[in-house]
């Protein structure tokens, strides 16, 4: 999967658990198509957890896949400059 590439260890690591996150991204999506996407609950339809988590897990990836700075394959097209993830306390309201 890196063969080709000298991956520094902190980038090692994100790419294992950006790998990780898509495992468990795949599980919890059959989980909720085994049992559909919405739950019966006491207060009627409720959407299944699994999906909540996914939604969480999607946020989760797309960070680590930020962190890892891929470089683009077309060699016509400039690089992307990307900044870290930022997070909801990276925003700040407007006075």
């Amino acid at each position: 999967m890196v063969a080709g590439h000298e991956l520094d260890e902190h980038e090692l690591l994100l790419l294992r658990e950006a790998a990780r996150t898509a495992d468990l991204l795949d599980e919890l999506v059959a989980l909720a198509a085994e049992a559909g996407p919405l739950l019966d609950g006491p207060g009627g339809p409720r959407v299944h957890p699994a999906l909540v988590e996914c939604r969480q897990q999607r946020i989760v990836l797309a960070r680590l896949l930020a962190a890892l700075r891929v470089p683009a394959v077309d060699e016509d097209r400039r690089p992307q400059r990307r900044g870290g993830a930022r997070g909801v306390y990276g925003l700040r309201g407007v006075s």
